[in-house]
């Protein structure tokens, strides 16, 4: 089917329920016949969710700088696994190998993504859906200033309206497919 990007945390302190998420969204992906575009981290939510996709049967792409290999985080079981010069490049084959993005909860690393990925299609550089998974209301905060912004016309209404907002990985998923070629 399509090439999904999602855009997570690697963070290694992180509550058991953000990992249970990125293996269902990962899971869910493979099911559904996706091919999964991560980070190319092995730690984890971005762990989680490649092994919840491998676990599924599912096919994964991962996009790694160097210097994160040479930190011993790679997911070397990936089935392709691209390495890049920088955090820079990262971004631009990950945007050039998928055909959606998904972002789960994460932190600065997560957001940059996003914002890049949203950035570009504001740009009209690419039209690829895109699709924020508010799970229990972690994002509340960000879109609140995100309509903050537009309402003070620093972001127009147009691009506000490329960013999905979905409540659950399955209607992220749904929505995503449904904007799809």
């Amino acid at each position: 089917m399509a090439a999904i990007c999602v855009f997570c945390a690697s963070s290694r302190t992180l509550d058991q329920r953000w990992l249970d998420l990125a293996a269902e969204t990962g899971a869910e992906l493979a099911r559904r016949g996706h091919t999964l575009v991560s980070g190319g981290g092995c730690v984890g939510m971005m762990g989680a969710l490649v092994d919840g996709a491998r676990a599924a049967g599912g096919r994964t792409v991962g996009v790694i700088p160097q210097a994160l290999v040479d930190l011993e985080v790679a997911d070397l079981a990936s089935d392709e696994l691209l390495v890049t010069d920088g955090m820079a490049s990262r971004k631009t084959v990950m945007i050039e190998k998928s055909d959606a993005f998904l972002t789960l909860p994460g932190g600065l690393g997560t957001l940059d993504e996003l914002f890049e990925v949203w950035t570009t299609a504001t740009l009209a550089m690419h039209t690829k859906p895109m699709v924020l998974v508010d799970t229990d209301g972690f994002y509340r905060p960000l879109l609140d200033w995100l309509g903050t912004i537009t309402d003070q016309t620093f972001l127009k209404p147009a691009g506000l309206d490329l960013l999905t907002v979905a409540p659950t990985v399955s209607t992220a998923l749904d929505a995503l497919e449904s904007r799809l070629p």
